[in-house]
Order: C-alpha cells, then structure tokens, then sequence
C-alpha cells in the first residue's frame, strides 16, 4: 500500500496568507483557526491507499487551553522564579545562580509540552474514521529526555543515537491506531549509519580548527592564545616549539574551508536527523501491519536550506521595508515639532495613526515569512515524506476497532504558551 499525497503549493500559499491575514487583523488570536485549517489541508493531502487522513481538532480547544497553560505557567515560573531569586541572593550574593537554575526548571516543562501536543494532534487525527491515539506519560516523557541529554552532553555527543532511539521508542511504544498498538523495533546502535556523514564533518573541522589555531596560526594573536594556554596554564613546556606563526596574507585562503565544513556539518546534521527517522520508521510495526520509508536525506536538506533561505530573505528585507516605511513617519513627527516649535503650527500626525502603521507593518512581515515557510518548507517536505513511505504489509487493518476518544482539555496549549505550537 502506497501513500500518496495531492496537495498543491499555490493552494498552500493563499490558504497561509489568507488565514495570517486574518490573525493580524484579530491581533494573534486567528492563527488557532490559521493552525487548524492548514493541517486539514495537509492531512487530507496525505492518502495512505488513496484515502485521505483527517484532522478533526477544534481551534476553540486550543485557544481554551492556551489560556489554561498561561495561567498555570504564569503561577508556576513567577513562584518558582520568585524563590530561586531570593535563594540566589541569599547564598550566592547575585542573580546568576537564580537565572541559571530557573533556566533548566523550564527545560523539563518544554519536553513536557512537546509530548502532550503530540498527544493532542494524534487524539485528532483520523484514517477510514478510525482514531489514532497516545498514552499519557508526559512527565515519563520529560525526565527520560532530561536524562538522556545529560548522558549525551557529558559523552561529547557519543550517545546521541542512543537517546534518538530510546525518545522515540517511548513515543512510538505508547502510539495506537485504533486497537492496533505500534512497537519500535531495532537497536540504538543501527542508528550510527545514519551519523557517519556528521562524524566525519566534526573531524574534518576539528582538523582544521587544530591547524589554523595552533600548528601554524594565522597570526600572533593565535600564537599569543595558544601559547598562554598550553605553556602558561597547563605547563606544557615542549609546545612552545610547536607554535609557528603564518602572517603571510596568501595563507588566508585556509579560511574559505571554513565554508564548506559548515556545509558540512549542516549536511550531517539533517542527514542524521531523517537518516534516523526512516531507519526507525522500517523497524516499526503493529499486529498485521509494517512500514518502509525511502525518504532521500539529500533532497530534506536542499528543502530546508533553499526555502529557510527564502523565508528569512523575506524577512530580511520585511524588516528594511519597515526602516523604510517608518522613516517618513519620524520625519513628519520632527519636522512637526520643530515648526511648531519656531512658527506655532502643527504637523504632528496621531499616535494611534503611527502605532498602527507600525504594528500592521511588523507583523506584515512574519505574516510573509510564515507563508514562504509553509509554502516552500513544511509543503514540500510533507509532500516527499508521505510519498517515499508505504506500507508492504497492510492484513491487520481488517482487525482493528475504534478506539475511544481522548478528551484532552488543555489541547495544546503548553506548546503554545512555550512556543512550541507554530510548527504544524
């Protein structure tokens, strides 16, 4: 069984102006409804068999809960914040220690709403009318996570798959369709043929970082550095002879390098992340029922790159547009105090003019990013994504029943309130 999807980008764009055209005339509160008609639009694109998947969530949900979860977030980081401040203060004579500690108690708060907001969108969506759904286990979610990337931070980064594996098993573990429940198989370590590409960027700009900064520096700072570090602090004496100092300007060109290693390390970054997503998605299954992905890392990352570039270019010059924009506005509002200030007559404009202008300008702007976005990022890469995915084994979906419905009060709204909720 294939999955195909029907989707159009022009749709997409006029469908993302027109709904965020909406939400800047009702100052924000229209981009629940915006959220919701455009993943109607990206679910009923997606067809796993020719029938088209549906999302079913209510915008009232979300805009309800977010309102839910600024009330709780408000009373939890101003109680929280509140007694790390007076603690910093008392122990450690400054607020160093309160911003840092507050820091990491929003951390576990953020995994938790990204797991609740999976749970939402899973509670309503829907294929051939039958539900699909997530346990509940957000605070599981969140210390399992908080764990895991500690794990990885003090390994350098050589536990990554590891914790990539174990999140998703978690999730995956806990995923039902209808009756059937879905089980991630595989190991953690398959996942390193996924990480090859980013290992070998990582040595490759630690080579060269190595070479321009302490076995031939670019000039005497470096030398001064390096110097200061290995003989001075660590007493290293034998590699003040390693130090040789390059201040000829042809050995600039070792700086271009750094061009491609970041190519490099964005390439290995996103072959990793989707690398590690279709070997997991061919080691997941249900009763009667198996997955394969053949989803092409090279084509996400072009996706990403070409239209991220695209959406800030717009941003870019949105934001010029408004420097632009604005300047005239100022100029008036000078030239109006300064005549009514040496022949008594007036050019002020009013404020509420000016502020308007302002704000419309303004989120004029990230209304365009947003639509650039979704036309030329989240379409696309939805687009190949259900289309290099099917489904060689499909018998057991004669066996699964409907499962009930997941009232979820909060919907969203933790997502929303941290800033997780603008992706679809």
């Amino acid at each position: 069984m294939s999955v195909g999807f029907s989707g159009r980008r022009g749709a997409v764009f006029w469908l993302a102006l027109k709904t965020g055209f909406w939400s800047i005339l009702t100052l924000g509160f229209y981009r629940f409804w915006m959220k919701t008609r455009l993943r109607r639009y990206f679910w009923g694109s997606i067809r796993p068999g020719g029938h088209p998947m549906e999302y079913v969530g209510d915008p009232w949900e979300k805009l309800l809960g977010f309102f839910i979860a600024v009330v709780i977030l408000t009373f939890y980081i101003g109680v929280v914040n509140l007694l790390l401040m007076f603690i910093s203060f008392s122990f450690f004579d400054g607020n160093v220690a309160g911003y840092f500690l507050s820091f990491l108690g929003v951390i576990p708060l953020w995994f938790y709403a990204r797991y609740r907001a999976r749970r939402y969108v899973l509670g309503r969506t829907r294929w051939r009318g039958v539900r699909f759904g997530l346990e509940p286990g957000a605070w599981g979610y969140a210390w399992r996570a908080c764990g895991h990337w500690l794990l990885t931070i003090l390994t350098l980064g050589a536990l990554w798959p590891r914790m990539t594996f174990a999140l998703e098993k978690y999730r995956t573990d806990r995923t039902f369709f209808g009756s059937a429940k879905l089980t991630q198989g595989g190991r953690w370590t398959m996942l390193y043929g996924a990480a090859w590409p980013l290992i070998g960027a990582m040595i490759l700009t630690a080579v060269w970082t190595i070479w321009v900064s302490y076995l031939q520096p670019l000039g005497p700072v470096w030398t001064l550095f390096w110097r200061e570090i290995l003989v001075e602090v660590l007493g290293l004496e034998m590699a003040q002879n390693l130090l040789v100092t390059s201040t000829d300007t042809k050995d600039l060109w070792r700086l271009w390098l750094l061009i491609p290693l970041l190519f490099g390390l964005y390439y290995g970054v996103v072959h990793y992340i989707f690398g590690a997503r279709r070997l997991m998605a061919n080691h997941k299954a249900a009763p009667g029922i198996t997955f394969r992905s053949r989803l092409r890392t090279g084509r996400v990352a072009w996706i990403y790159a070409g239209g991220t570039f695209l959406a800030y270019l717009v941003l870019t010059l949105g934001i010029i547009l408004i420097m632009l924009l604005l300047l005239p506005l100022v100029g008036i509002q000078i030239m109006g105090q300064i005549t009514q200030d040496g022949t008594g007559l007036s050019f002020d404009l009013p404020q509420w003019l000016t502020i308007a202008v302002s704000i419309v300008v303004y989120f004029g702007v990230f209304l365009l990013w947003s639509v650039v976005y979704n036309t030329f990022v989240t379409f696309p890469l939805m687009r190949h994504m259900a289309s290099t995915t099917a489904l060689p084994t499909h018998d057991g979906l004669a066996q699964i029943s409907q499962r009930e419905r997941d009232e979820f009060a909060e919907a969203e709204g933790f997502a929303e309130a941290l800033d997780l909720g603008a992706a679809i």
